[in-house]
């Protein structure tokens, strides 16, 4: 059987109960009767002193009758619910606060032997067998002229003491029963805001164990619970999308790989089956080979990511001239600009500008922001290049006057695979993976990247770089 917290909280209770009960019922009784015993025979011992003192020490040196002395024994026997004996040394019971005055027939207690109390002031039994169920004796001595004449003995029933107990019993068990009550208001409170939650989070991780991401857990709570709620649903709707990005990868990739794929081989067949001629061959090889380009493109743009995820982005930082850069990265646009008659127009800040970072990474960078551009910007149009330095940075402007982007997609742009309407009509070989890659260069780097767009005015991506300082490499070094 399996066993879960509330069960394990349950037994806990219920034993707690349990020893509570064992415990009134005989540890705190036993303490509770000895508390009483004590304070009734202190109670009993200071009366019997003061007779002893007073009273039954004028009776031995003849200055009380012994009737007046049975009459004051009688009025405390009274008071303090208690027998009182005067008893000489040798056991004879001179009085009894119980009994009339009956000097003819003396009784004599067998076997008196006061020094069996020298241990304690008070003993507690039938007192040689003088009562029939037990009492609690103390006893006082009466001294005259420094010689012992007797004593005072005080006997008090016990069954007024295990009454007393017992009143104090029922209210320890009424206390322990309230506080059974109220622990179980702990353990109500403890299901409602701790067990139920605990619960329905369990059933949301089987759930999410099970594949069904998209489980709503639902857990209204300020404390650890509601904060472990939300972490896992957060948790489960990162990992659903992810999950829908995988199958949305897949999905991509199937149609970028598909479509060059199909071209190959209906082109080959056809040269192959006679359909093309062979006059014709040339132009169909050309198709073929610029297919087989996009399918190299997408290759190498996947392993570059997948490179970036499992590698966490290595860079080898440098110091480099990033004008240097832009212009020979720009200049290997030339041909492309040409053919849309597009111009590059390159404004930077200073004759050399020294940054410190990844040379081959930034270069990637710099040319899948200028591909981008070029497709995206209308014939006849320009594309402006800017640098600008600000708090020990430089920040690099790529900005076209092309179709722009959808407002609805501006915060897309950068996902995998991601690719508009527009630019799939404007350019079929897209592969989407550009500018993914482009912001997890610069993330590595530490640095960011934005897009201002305006749909139908042009586009502007702006990220930045550290300009080189001679303590960067020394770090790096270290």
């Amino acid at each position: 059987m399996k066993k879960t917290i509330y069960l394990k909280l349950l037994i806990a209770y219920l034993i707690f109960g349990v020893f509570g009960f064992v415990i009134v019922s005989t540890f705190m009784q036993q303490l509770q009767r000895t508390q009483l015993q004590k304070e009734k025979a202190a109670e009993l011992y200071r009366a019997a002193t003061v007779i002893a003192e007073h009273e039954a020490a004028e009776l031995y040196r003849n200055e009380t009758s012994l009737m007046t002395l049975k009459d004051s024994l009688d009025l405390q026997s009274e008071l303090l619910n208690a027998t009182i004996w005067i008893v000489n040394p040798s056991g004879l019971i001179v009085l009894n606060s119980e009994e009339p005055v009956d000097i003819e027939n003396p009784v004599t207690i067998t076997g008196f032997d006061i020094t069996t109390m020298s241990g304690s002031y008070y003993s507690v039994g039938d007192f040689y067998h003088m009562f029939p169920s037990p009492v609690l004796t103390v006893a006082a001595t009466i001294t005259s002229n420094y010689t012992v004449r007797g004593y005072v003995i005080m006997h008090y029933d016990m069954s007024n003491i295990e009454q007393a107990l017992n009143d104090i019993s029922n209210i320890d068990y009424i206390m322990l029963l309230i506080l059974f009550f109220l622990s179980m208001i702990i353990l109500i409170f403890f299901t409602e805001l701790v067990y139920f939650p605990l619960r329905r989070i369990i059933t949301a991780t089987e759930q999410y164990a099970g594949g069904n991401l998209h489980y709503d857990l639902q857990v209204e709570s300020d404390d650890e619970i509601g904060y472990l709620s939300a972490s896992l649903a957060y948790m489960a709707q990162e990992l659903a999308k992810s999950e829908d990005n995988q199958k949305l990868i897949v999905a991509n990739v199937s149609h970028d790989f598909r479509s060059p794929l199909t071209s190959i081989k209906g082109y080959l067949e056809a040269m192959q089956d006679g359909t093309i001629p062979e006059e014709m061959y040339p132009k169909y090889i050309g198709i073929v080979i610029n297919e087989t380009d996009r399918l190299i493109k997408l290759t190498n743009n996947l392993l570059t990511l997948n490179n970036l995820n499992t590698q966490g982005m290595l860079l080898e930082r440098s110091a480099f001239d990033i004008n240097d850069v832009i212009r020979q990265t720009a200049a290997s646009f030339e041909g492309q600009c040409r053919e849309k008659k597009i111009a590059i127009e390159i404004t930077l800040t200073g004759q050399e500008m020294i940054v410190y970072a990844d040379l081959p990474r930034i270069q990637q960078v710099l040319y899948n922001l200028l591909d981008n551009a070029i497709k995206f910007s209308n014939k006849n149009s320009v594309i402006h290049i800017e640098t600008t330095e600000k708090n020990q940075k430089i920040f690099i402007s790529v900005k076209d006057h092309g179709i722009g982007i959808p407002k609805e997609s501006i915060g897309l742009v950068f996902d995998r695979f991601y690719k508009t309407d527009l630019s799939r009509g404007k350019d079929k070989k897209g592969t989407g993976l550009g500018l993914s890659i482009t912001r997890e260069i610069i993330r590595a780097h530490g640095e960011n990247i934005n897009v201002i767009s305006t749909e139908g005015v042009g586009t502007e991506f702006i990220f930045s770089l550290p300009i080189y300082q001679e303590e960067d490499e020394e770090e790096e070094e270290i």
